[in-house]
């Protein structure tokens, strides 16, 4: 059975192609452009793991994950933080509330990216 992933990300042209790079790898892919969808996506849904954005609309990640945490249903959820956001108070602020791996934008191919999912749910 494929491992179902959510991207929450308002950067269109990333969106899609990480999306395409994902499903092409395997993955069951789901995409939300902003907090709130991605929040009622993740609520109705049931993901492996979620590639989280911090700057969206509607509901910023800091807030996604702090619910998604929270939530005994979801709260072992993986998350990876992909943003443009590099400060050490923003990744600091991100480990304290339980993501599972922070990558700014800029540092990482999708090869990247997708191999980092790809060993954080053992594939």
């Amino acid at each position: 059975m494929k491992k179902r992933i959510l991207i929450i990300e308002d950067e269109k042209a990333l969106r899609e192609t990480l999306e395409d790079y994902l499903r092409e790898d395997g993955f069951d892919v789901k995409i939300a452009m902003d907090g709130e969808i991605g929040m009622n996506l993740i609520k109705e849904e049931e993901f492996d793991l979620i590639v989280l954005d911090i700057i969206l609309p509607k509901k910023d990640g800091f807030k996604i994950l702090e619910e998604v945490k929270e939530d005994e249903k979801r709260k072992n959820i993986p998350v990876i933080i992909l943003t443009n956001l590099e400060s050490v108070e923003d990744i600091q602020k991100a480990f304290e509330r339980g993501v599972t791996n922070y990558l700014v934008k800029s540092d990482h191919s999708l090869i990247e990216v997708s191999e980092k999912i790809k060993k954080i749910l053992k594939i």
